[in-house]
Parts: structure tokens; C-alpha cells; sequence
């Protein structure tokens, strides 16, 4: 059962579904170029496609851009040049806080509200979409089930009463509380030890099985990246450098900024990668 599947909720127009002839839920760059003030540029002539249930990790370096490039998608970062797009239309045209609300998006820094209970977090977008507080509370104790957290005794907490780990859980929960199409993963699983990062990364990808939803996942962990990802797109200075399956990506390093990025762990990931099926 995926989360939110009981309910139905209200798709704000700018969200709706595409023209005929569009390619569904397809994320596009085009020319994408960011400059901060200062002069400091984090994308350059970012051209990029994702097409509809892909699963896409996008790796690099502290500073490489690919966080910038995940906030473009739902407009918590725009472009100085270039468009976004998201099933044809340009994120510039849509009502920010709606799109926002179509988009699941966790970060490692959580961002739970802190007076509202966990229950009331992981509901939060399909309460404001008009689901019935029937409804939120199932899909807030859906939620919480598939993060292996027991409703009985974390359901009415506040996110001051929880772990580190607990709350990043609660982050993941909520990202996909609303069944969405996209979905944004910023280091979503670093606040977790090993052996419960390894667990909630089997689950989400048992979870989104078949599903077809389109996720994009920024992180610096190169297992992380060939474990989660179809396709691994590598950064470096605001450029994509590389980007393929990851066995093409890890077997065959384009450069030798690729080459660097694997390290000495080089012959231990392209294993990896073979056992993981990439």
C-alpha cells in the first residue's frame, strides 16, 4: 500500500495533467545557468533530462551544484538563466507554494514544524490539499508504519521528543504523505546510523517498486548513489561531468575527475555495482 492511497486528493489546476503530446512527469533543463551575488556561479549550461519514473542520484563534491540543481525543480532556487520544466510547462509559470505542495522533498536538516505533532508534520500537505482529519490520520500512521516507527507511541509526539534518526524518518514520511508524482531527496539519510540507513534504504525502494514516480537524490555517499539510483549523474563545478547506469558510470570513469571522486574504493564499488544489478 503506498502512502495516501485512500485518499483522493484536490490537484490545484497549475499541477494538473499534462496536454496530449507532452511527456508525462518529465523533468528538463535548458541552458540552466545560476549566479549569486558576488560573482559566484553554482550551474553552468545545465542541459539535463529525466523522464517519468526514473530514479536519478545526482553526485559531486561539497560546492558542486547539485544541491542548487534540486531546488530549481520545485522553485526553492531560481535560474538566473534557462528554464526548468516539469511536464512541458516552466516551473516560472506555476504558483510556487502549489507546486511545492505537488513535489515531495525531504532534506537531511528535516525541517519539522516544530509546535505541530508528528501525525500533524506528515499530514501537513494533504490536510492543506482537503483531505478529511480521517484521512490524515491514516496516512500519517501509514506513514510512520512504512519508517518502522510504532503509531501507538510516535503518532502524537513532538519532534523536540524524537532522535535525530527519528525525525529524519518523520521528514521521509512526510515528503511522500501526499502520493506524489516527483520527489526530492537531499541527503535524506544521513542522520541515520548504518544499519537503519541500509534498512530505510531497502524499504523506500521496496516502497516505490513499480510506482513510476520520478526521484532525484542528492548525495556524497558513491554506495548510496549505485545502491538507490537507475542513473547516476556526477557534478563538478556546476557542471554535469559525467552520467550513465551506475556500472557504466563506476566501470568506465569518463574523466578523471570520475576517477578521483571513486578513490582507492574503485575495484570495491564497480563489484558493488554488478551485485546491486547496476
Amino acid at each position: 500500500m503506498r502512502l495516501g492511497l485512500h485518499t483522493r486528493l484536490r490537484v490545484p489546476e497549475d499541477v494538473a495533467a499534462p496536454k496530449p503530446g507532452v511527456n508525462p512527469r518529465l523533468i528538463r533543463f535548458e541552458k540552466v545557468a545560476v549566479r549569486f551575488p558576488g560573482g559566484v556561479t553554482a550551474l553552468h549550461d545545465l542541459t539535463l533530462e529525466i523522464p517519468q519514473g526514473q530514479f536519478v542520484t545526482l553526485v559531486g563534491a561539497s560546492g558542486s551544484g547539485k544541491t542548487t540543481a534540486l531546488r530549481l525543480i520545485n522553485r526553492l532556487q531560481n535560474a538566473t538563466e534557462g528554464r526548468v520544466l516539469i511536464e512541458g510547462k516552466d516551473v516560472q509559470d506555476r504558483d510556487p507554494i502549489a507546486l511545492r505542495r505537488s513535489i515531495g522533498y525531504a532534506i537531511q536538516g528535516v525541517g519539522l514544524i516544530g509546535h505541530m505533532t508528528v501525525a500533524e508534520n506528515i499530514a501537513l500537505v494533504p490536510q492543506l490539499s482537503g483531505a478529511s482529519p480521517e484521512e490524515q490520520r491514516e496516512i500519517a500512521k501509514a506513514g510512520v508504519e512504512r519508517m518502522r516507527m510504532a503509531p501507538d507511541n510516535f503518532l502524537d509526539r513532538y519532534p523536540h521528543e524524537l532522535s535525530g534518526g527519528q525525525r529524519q524518518r518523520v521528514g521521509i514520511a512526510r515528503a511522500m504523505a501526499a502520493d506524489p508524482d516527483v520527489i526530492l531527496l537531499d541527503e535524506p539519510f544521513g542522520a541515520l546510523d548504518n544499519v537503519l540507513r541500509e534498512e530505510i534504504q531497502d524499504e523506500f525502494k521496496e516502497l516505490l517498486g513499480g510506482a513510476h514516480k520520478t526521484i532525484v537524490l542528492v548525495t556524497h555517499d558513491m554506495h548510496e548513489a549505485i545502491y538507490m539510483g537507475d542513473r547516476i549523474i556526477v557534478m563538478n563545478e556546476g557542471r554535469v561531468v559525467a552520467e550513465g547506469t551506475p556500472e557504466d558510470v563506476v566501470r568506465r570513469p569518463k574523466n578523471d575527475f570520475v576517477k578521483k571522486l571513486l578513490g582507492r574504493r574503485r575495484k570495491e564499488l564497480q563489484r558493488f555495482a554488478k551485485d546491486s544489478g547496476g
